[in-house]
């Protein structure tokens, strides 16, 4: 017999992590909220302490453990199943994320699938003045939730919706090296210079003629020139909020905020809202090759000016029309198989730090000065339209199999949501043979 109960039947310890004195490195690991995303732990992410604090043993996470993210606008409410610890470390969280422990691993991964699947709920469970807001844990704890009585039967349920997970996590994993491909490919072109001549060797590696620039402080392959962003834009497309009705005037898009951009980009889940914009504003409407960028928003320890290309797989896999929200603005350049080369470019710059030199406040809010910045940059440019219509055709290419992996994982996701509830309630059934 399955029946639902209140999750707090289920948890048999309940706690938040520390507040920790970080270090550079040690065997202890500790989770942030950024680890915490697509029902999954990133640890590349987490940083370190030691055990000078004598950390409580209940404190270290454990296989099974559920975590989820307590505080934080827009990240509060994300959940993950605590599958895999580093081998040799231990690993506590901070303050910002509520750890539950079940009484067998099972039960938590079937709870953990169940919260996964409630996150834009879990968000909503929020207290306090803006600000300020805190994860009411009464809510969570009196939850509704199904596990199925019978272990065995539980046990099997669970091993198909882990396939579909390790069919997702391997799609991710190849779009990773997709991405170390396409970045290392961008880096040899037009970072080390050592981009095809017409013979198919290295230019720069085959002492091909470099100039010195002035501008840049290097030196540059003969025959580029040096441009700013704002002597390659053609266009710049305001955002548009738009309604949240629809009506004869308008037209039906996802309209994309800062926050959306690393979704849009493949690194996060992707849920951008639905708005419905005035017709007369189509001109607005994204379209395959355009440059999306965040002029408001950020942390401090994040700055505006993350980007997204626009690409025709990207739109497809989308299927739906695109306008940026007010927060974000768009671009499209002069010469369009120009963009890969750009964003790869702005990602470089991003990742430095140097957006953080060109920024403004407005009311607490941080701009990005993006006029003056798109003076500023200045780009070493091929003038030879053959080389960067093949460049602009290889990374074509990868995008294509990324968009391609996205979709696929997007039904995945479909499917194993579609199965959760049925899984839990035995209208399917896994055989144990």
């Amino acid at each position: 017999m399955n029946n639902y109960s209140a999750i707090s039947n289920y948890i048999v310890y309940d706690g938040k992590g520390i507040t920790p004195k970080y270090v550079d490195r040690s065997s202890i690991i500790v989770l942030n909220q950024k680890c915490v995303s697509n029902h999954q732990i990133d640890y590349s992410l987490a940083q370190y302490t030691d055990d000078s604090q004598n950390i409580l043993n209940s404190k270290f996470l454990r296989l099974g453990d559920i975590v989820i993210n307590s505080t934080g606008t827009g990240t509060a409410g994300r959940s993950a199943l605590v599958t895999y610890i580093p081998t040799g470390k231990k690993v506590i969280t901070d303050s910002h994320i509520l750890i539950l422990r079940c009484a067998s691993e099972d039960i938590s991964a079937c709870l953990s699938y169940q919260l996964y699947s409630r996150e834009d709920l879990l968000m909503s469970f929020m207290t306090g003045s803006s600000g300020q807001s805190e994860f009411d844990k009464v809510r969570l704890f009196d939850l509704q939730l199904m596990v199925i009585d019978d272990p065995v039967k539980l046990k099997n349920n669970l091993s198909l919706l882990f396939n579909i997970d390790k069919k997702i996590q391997t799609n991710n994993e190849v779009n990773i090296k997709l991405e170390e491909i396409a970045k290392t490919i961008f880096d040899d072109w037009f970072v080390q210079f050592d981009f095809p001549n017409e013979n198919g060797q290295p230019y720069k590696s085959s002492d091909r003629k470099m100039v010195w620039n002035d501008e840049l402080k290097r030196k540059i392959p003969e025959n580029w020139e040096v441009l700013s962003l704002s002597n390659l834009i053609y266009e710049s497309k305001n955002g548009d909020w738009g309604s949240e009705s629809i009506s004869e005037e308008s037209t039906k898009c996802f309209c994309i905020r800062g926050a959306d951009i690393n979704g849009l980009n493949g690194i996060e889940n992707f849920n951008p809202p639905v708005r419905y914009i005035d017709k007369s504003h189509s001109n607005r409407l994204l379209k395959a090759d355009d440059l999306i960028i965040e002029i408001s928003g950020g942390s401090p320890t994040q700055s505006t000016g993350r980007m997204a290309h626009i690409s025709q797989d990207v739109l497809a896999r989308l299927d739906n029309k695109v306008v940026c929200s007010n927060f974000c603005k768009a671009i499209s350049l002069n010469k369009t198989k120009l963009s890969y080369i750009i964003s790869r470019y702005w990602a470089r710059l991003y990742v430095s730090g140097t957006f953080f030199n060109h920024e403004g406040k407005t009311s607490g809010i941080k701009n990005l000065l993006f006029d003056q910045l798109a003076k500023d940059v200045k780009i070493a440019l091929p003038t030879d339209e053959n080389l960067i219509n093949e460049y602009y055709e290889l990374e074509k290419s990868i995008d294509k199999q990324k968009q391609n992996i996205l979709v696929q994982n997007k039904e995945l996701i479909k499917l194993r949501d579609w199965l959760l509830p049925m899984l839990m309630n035995g209208q399917v059934k896994v055989s144990d043979k």
